[in-house]
């Protein structure tokens, strides 16, 4: 089940929001994961300048509903010790779907 709750309250902290047009959602929480994901060629990023939390939230939601089925939301902050512990998963990939029941 996803927790939309938490999606909206790490957007309301979140610095952008990015979307690689096809499953990868990111929720950048500082400005040097904003760089880098423009560094990677990330289009469209959106900041917190342009956008507010609600019409985030409902961009978030509309890039999801558009994403392939490997989707997964996440957000994503810089750790110099090790860049891994960075990234949260906010909806894992899958986590929508309806389990498979065998008989």
């Amino acid at each position: 089940m996803i927790n939309a709750n938490l999606v909206y309250c790490r957007i309301s902290e979140a610095e952008a929001i990015a979307w690689d047009n096809c499953h990868k959602i990111y929720l950048l929480m500082d400005t040097e994961q904003v760089e880098l994901m423009r560094g990677y060629g990330y289009d469209p990023i959106i900041t917190n300048e342009e956008m507010n939390p609600d019409d985030m939230m409902a961009l978030v939601q509309e890039w999801y509903e558009d994403s392939c089925s490997l989707r997964f939301i996440q957000a994503v902050s810089t750790n110099d010790t090790d860049p891994n512990l960075g990234f949260e998963s906010l909806v894992s990939q899958f986590e929508d779907q309806e389990e498979e029941v065998s008989v």
